[in-house]
């Protein structure tokens, strides 16, 4: 049995390991995706990397920052709610430090033109990851004709349509219930 002190060790590490996910993340949940494959499924092995596909899908159909959802729940798997805390107040304290930070040097910040091209350049960083992560997923998800249309129709209403994105995610995950089922009988 593990000792306070051993437990609280485990925790640190959960939570430095996180907190490194969300200094090194611009961009959101999905941008963080290669980064958390290498640190916790790679590095560390605390978790495979079907577990977390798993609980990027679960943490979509959540309310709240996809980010943080994913780290409660890679915490949780680690050390129950104490390890979940420790991922989730990790991932979000470099986001806090910088935004106090900036918020002190805000005044004639972002008129700057060097930071309007820092800012240029970070997004399509995010982007060029989304892609990466969208690619990544869509490799090691089941395919079938239905799962590909489920796709196709988020994809077109997401784009064309004001439909909110959470509508098409519960709509998604719904069908694809509903779907399952059908091919379980």
């Amino acid at each position: 049995m593990a000792t306070q002190k051993q437990k609280f060790s485990r925790l640190l590490v959960i939570y430095f390991a996180f907190f490194k996910m969300g200094a090194l993340t611009f961009g959101g949940g999905y941008t963080m995706l290669p980064i958390l494959e290498s640190e916790v499924v790679e590095k560390r092995k605390w978790i495979d990397g079907d577990k977390v596909v798993d609980y990027y899908a679960l943490s979509q159909g959540l309310p709240g920052i996809i980010a943080v959802n994913v780290s409660v729940f890679i915490g949780y798997h680690c050390m129950n709610t104490p390890g979940g805390i420790a991922a989730a107040l990790g991932v979000v304290s470099p986001s806090v430090i910088i935004i106090m930070i900036l918020a002190t040097l805000l005044k004639g910040f972002m008129e700057n033109v060097y930071v309007q091209y820092a800012l240029a350049g970070i997004l399509v960083c995010v982007s060029a990851l989304m892609v990466s992560t969208i690619i990544g997923l869509w490799k090691k998800s089941e395919k079938d004709f239905i799962t590909v249309f489920i796709y196709l129709v988020v994809v077109i209403f997401s784009i064309f349509t004001s439909v909110s994105p959470m509508v098409c995610v519960i709509g998604a995950a719904i069908i694809g219930i509903i779907v399952q089922k059908i091919k379980k009988k």
